[in-house]
């Protein structure tokens, strides 16, 4: 089986999410990847909410990250009932109910990540609860610790000159932090800080020369691009990927990132999270130690010697 997936945004296939969303009105998910694919931890979708849709309230046996990439909806949960809108991001712990429901004038797009991935043999791992309460939806607001599980992000918020005091909308801290590196900005989303135990989500943007190189991970990465074109190896394989466009990396997949000589943006995913080291495995580096051990010389190892 192989340890990559690529899908286009043409070839998207938005179908109703039958036992994953129950009560489902008006919703429709494109999977791009999930267990069929051979993803142990990763089930990504983008999801379709009309502008009359709803959701009956349920729970998840499975943790659940999300990002609005276009129009309005409304999440309702025990924590707080949120009007999100492009940019807002969020996580649902396992077991807590929720239901969605449209909101504006025009469908919401959704994109969502399943950790672990629902199971079809067992219902999708989801079951329908009794209604929350209706309640006036607020906004995401990061400074009220009511919508402490939400957040936003703008593409402001990547660009490294832009990160004083006086530009931000909060308090600067490592809540608020960018990281720089190599032409890539990394700005962290959903990860342990905001509630999740399982999965990480980030906006990644890479400047006109911005580059990667061919590495491999202990965990399973998905990639959205937003705006802009990206060249992506997969295992020696070669895409350009655009707005739209899907790829996961597995356990061991070998990938890599240039820009084209534009900006490029994209919504991206681990699971499980990071560990605290050894989460890069850079082919450059360990060539490097190669040639480096090949100029040196090691004693005979000692012959193994019957016990008495």
């Amino acid at each position: 089986m192989s340890r990559f997936v690529v899908r286009r945004a043409a070839e998207a296939q938005y179908l109703a999410p039958g036992p994953l969303i129950p009560g489902a009105v008006g919703i429709s998910r494109w999977r791009c990847v999930g267990e069929e694919d051979g993803a142990a931890h990763s089930d990504f979708g983008v999801l379709h909410l009309q502008p009359d849709g709803r959701s009956a309230t349920h729970v998840h046996s499975f943790e659940y990250s999300f990002h609005l990439l276009e129009g309005e909806a409304v999440l309702a949960t025990p924590e707080a009932t949120v009007r999100l809108v492009a940019g807002d991001y969020g996580v649902v712990p396992i077991g807590v109910p929720h239901r969605w429901r449209g909101s504006g004038s025009s469908a919401a797009k959704i994109a969502d990540l399943i950790t672990p991935p629902a199971r079809a043999r067992h219902g999708d791992d989801t079951f329908q609860v009794a209604e929350l309460p209706d309640a006036e939806p607020i906004t995401v607001d990061p400074r009220d610790p009511r919508t402490r599980s939400f957040g936003n992000v703008t593409a402001e918020q990547l660009r490294p000159g832009r990160q004083s005091q006086e530009l931000l909308a909060v308090s600067a801290s490592m809540r608020t932090a960018l990281l720089v590196y190599s032409g890539i900005s990394l700005k962290m989303m959903v990860d342990s800080d905001l509630g999740a135990t399982l999965s990480a989500m980030f906006m990644v943007q890479y400047e006109a020369d911005g580059k990667a190189g061919p590495h491999d991970h202990p965990l399973e990465e998905s990639y959205l691009v937003t705006d802009g074109e990206v060249l992506a190896t997969f295992d020696g394989e070669e895409f350009l990927l655009g707005p739209g466009d899907f790829a996961w990396a597995g356990v061991g997949c070998v990938h890599s990132f240039s820009a084209t000589g534009e900006e490029v943006r994209w919504l991206e995913t681990q699971a499980p999270q990071m560990p605290p080291r050894h989460a890069y495995r850079f082919a450059r580096d360990w060539e490097y130690l190669e040639d480096k051990l090949a100029g040196e010389s090691f004693p005979a190892p000692t012959p193994l010697r019957n016990a008495e």
